[in-house]
């Protein structure tokens, strides 16, 4: 019989709920879940376990769990009063005020005189009508004229109804019920510090910390009140007093280091959590909180090395996931970071900061859609977080997608209207689709949120510059460069204007006063170099975009021109070596590796050239050039004319208007011995570019392959009359010479 007992599931489960409730006492939460969810496991109808289930989430802010299990101790015991009440407070915290207001009203159905259900009605009605909200707190007063609670709610409502002094009085009447209530002290403290009573706020702040000295957020609180005023050194010594107060609680020292990160000092944020991480090596919280900070700062080994330890410690430890993704993005390591941030997003989906760091992993990796996606999903989850929106819109500038650039900088605008940033990016959309007035509109309103901005000024003169109101655009490409002395976007659009009136000692001489200004840089001596080609003086502008890339070893556009000109040289060799060291400064610059492949072509080296083109399609496997020009080295010296076709297709759709891609399909195709579809590119290539011999060449070879023999021979004659001394000529007068079906 005794043995039966023992294994009867009624007895099991309520010891399980009895050992939870041991553990809830003593605070000791996630040991009495753990006991919770071992009754729920006998019983799964067993509401008891459930409701106490849920207030171990709640001690532990885990708000989707706790939403859980309350709604199953509802279902189960609907006579649960406080787990509808607890429920109804989630609901209103999570926006949903009807489904709120529908629990409310349950419980008043049953139990007309419960006031904590009165005051969730009104708080769920303050969403659509404020007056019926504070009608109904009243009411709730008058339910319950003895209890705080009841008083500091109408308080709340009648100040967002703007009714200070009837805020005041009700928030006094809440501490004269109830003299320990910490809302009332910080509700009525925040009060009087919006009304600038500094003193009587101080004072409210303190007396919430003597109720609930162990309460870090109110210390936290009285900080934060500091810094509002300038204060920083009374909001430190709050913060280093709680971590000496609190020294075993991991939010209390914790606050410190946080103050410091969202204060913009950064440098003893790193500090403080360095500190903190010697004593708490254990607080993973801590440990991610740290890396975050470490990266922020550009630390990125010594992110990588607590990162690790974490890791090691929790290998399934999400937040650490997302942070080694942050880490392999900074090292330009976008598919390793695009593998583990896929796992990350998968394992958590509600997280924005693992959709947009996979956004940004993948647009390292140049998958334009996929990064968009990954953005557009970080937008929708953190509807008030600005780098997303302003990832997209950065994405949209650059791929020229109007209608995604207008959506991202209305999203800015809406997070943050004083900000110049968003009215900028849609002025550039609206002037794309040619609406030059509101675009302009857009740019004043930038100017007069930041009157100091160089941004506003440039974008104007820009537009100016469109308009042909060059002296205009003159003076507001002078006034950014006044905001910001070393603002090479400034001097290179006045510059342009002299050049544009093709005054290049004007030009040669603004550069020139510049760099007395600013003589360490890089840009403006690239900008000189420009100008000396202008100039027609070669070996000027050869000696100042040297210095260009001396002073900036990733100042890929001047290593390119560079390249360019010790070409124009016959300084082949040199060119080579320029390229390569720019690679080996910015390997991410597919730019550099297609100039190295043209060069290398140009000496008849075409195997490095095919490697060349192929490191920039590892980079971006998608870019067109490298596509193109790495087809043509495969068709023209025995490659996989399969690949070679891919290759060529990729570059079509990337440059669906360039002759020299239209040439590459249509010998791709030729070479399949698909000749209807290689004639029809090869037509459009001619007729793009009339003046390339070797189009003609492979036209006439695909009529050749049809025995369309007078207009091959056509074809060939043109390629010879376009320049008799092209590569096939040869080839061609032969064929002309020894078929008498050409004759």
């Amino acid at each position: 019989m005794l043995a039966g007992c023992s294994r009867d599931p009624q007895i099991l489960k309520k010891k399980d709920v009895a050992k939870g409730d041991a553990y809830f006492q003593k605070g000791k939460y996630r040991e009495a879940a753990i006991e919770y969810a071992n009754a729920i496991k006998i019983d799964p109808r067993y509401a008891q376990a459930h409701f106490q289930l849920a207030q171990c989430f709640l001690n532990m802010k885990q708000w989707n769990y706790a939403y859980q299990e309350l709604s199953r101790a509802v279902e189960f015991d609907p006579g649960n009063v406080k787990a509808r009440l607890d429920l109804a407070t989630l609901l209103a915290g999570g926006g949903r005020y009807a489904d709120a207001r529908a629990q409310a009203q349950t419980i008043l159905k049953s139990d007309p005189k419960n006031s904590q259900a009165q005051i969730l009605l009104s708080d769920a009605d303050a969403s659509t009508d404020l007056t019926k909200a504070i009608a109904e707190a009243q009411q709730a007063v008058a339910m319950n004229p003895s209890g705080a609670n009841g008083y500091v709610n109408l308080a709340l409502l009648q100040e967002r109804n703007k009714d200070v002094a009837a805020a005041e009085q009700s928030y006094q009447k809440a501490l004269s019920l109830d003299p320990k209530s910490v809302q009332a002290d910080l509700s009525l403290g925040a009060l009087y510090a919006n009304q600038k009573k500094f003193p009587e706020a101080e004072k409210l702040f303190r007396d919430a910390i003597t109720q609930q000295p162990q309460n870090a957020n109110l210390r936290a609180n009285l900080a934060y009140f500091y810094a509002s005023q300038g204060q920083n050194d009374k909001a430190e010594q709050t913060l280093s007093q709680a971590k000496t107060d609190l020294k075993d609680d991991p939010e209390a020292y914790r606050l410190l280091a946080n103050f410091y990160e969202t204060h913009g000092e950064p440098n003893k944020a790193v500090n403080e959590y360095g500190d903190l991480y010697k004593q708490h090596p254990k607080d993973l919280l801590l440990a991610n909180a740290y890396t975050q900070v470490l990266i922020l700062q550009g630390k990125i080994d010594e992110a990588g090395k607590v990162n690790d330890a974490t890791l090691t410690a929790s290998p399934k430890n999400t937040d650490a996931q997302i942070l080694r993704g942050q880490i392999l993005n900074r090292q330009n390591k976008f598919q390793d970071a695009v593998n583990l941030l896929a796992a990350a997003v998968k394992d958590a989906p509600d997280s924005a900061m693992a959709h947009y760091q996979l956004g940004i992993a993948y647009a390292g990796l140049a998958n334009v859609a996929q990064a968009e996606t990954e953005w557009r999903a970080a937008g929708r989850l953190q509807p008030r977080t600005v780098e997303p929106q302003r990832a997209l819109a950065v994405l949209a500038q650059q791929n020229r997608n109007m209608s995604l650039l207008s959506d991202a900088s209305q999203s800015l605008i809406k997070i943050e209207p004083n900000s110049p940033e968003g009215y900028l990016f849609q002025a550039r959309a609206l002037y794309a689709e040619g609406n030059t007035a509101p675009a302009e509109v857009d740019i004043k309103k930038a100017i007069d949120l930041a009157p100091n901005s160089p941004a506003g000024y440039l974008m104007m003169a820009d537009l100016r510059m469109r308009q042909n109101r060059m002296d205009e655009a003159r003076k507001l490409y002078a006034q950014a460069l006044a905001d910001s002395p070393s603002d090479a976007a400034a001097l290179t659009g006045m510059v342009n204007i002299d050049l544009q009136h093709h005054d290049q000692q004007k030009a040669l001489q603004e550069v020139q006063g510049q760099l007395a200004r600013t003589p360490n840089s890089s840009a403006d001596y690239f900008l000189l170099g420009q100008v000396e080609l202008r100039n027609q003086d070669a070996v000027k502008a050869e000696a100042a975009l040297k210095k260009a890339v001396d002073l900036d070893k990733k100042n890929s556009g001047a290593a390119l021109v560079l390249g360019q000109v010790e070409m124009s040289h016959g300084e082949t060799q040199q060119a080579i070596d320029s390229y390569k060291h720019a690679i080996d400064a910015d390997p991410r610059d597919i730019r550099l590796y297609v100039a190295l492949g043209g060069v290398q072509e140009s000496q008849g080296n075409w195997q490095q050239a095919e490697d060349s083109y192929q490191k920039a399609l590892q980079v971006q496997p998608n870019y067109a050039v490298a596509a193109n020009n790495l087809a043509y080295l495969m068709l023209n010296h025995g490659g996989n004319p399969n690949v070679a076709l891919t290759l060529a297709q990729t570059a079509r759709r990337g440059l669906p208007d360039v002759p020299n891609s239209a040439d590459t399909l249509g010998w791709a195709y030729y070479n399949q011995g698909v000749y209807s579809a290689a004639i029809d590119l090869l037509q459009q290539a001619v007729k793009g570019d009339p003046k390339n011999a070797s189009y003609y060449y492979h036209l006439g070879m695909a009529y050749e392959k049809q025995s369309n023999y007078s207009l091959a021979k056509k074809q060939f004659e043109s390629a010879l009359a376009v320049n008799p001394n092209f590569a096939q000529a040869g080839e061609i007068k032969k064929m002309l010479a020894e078929s008498p079906q050409r004759n």
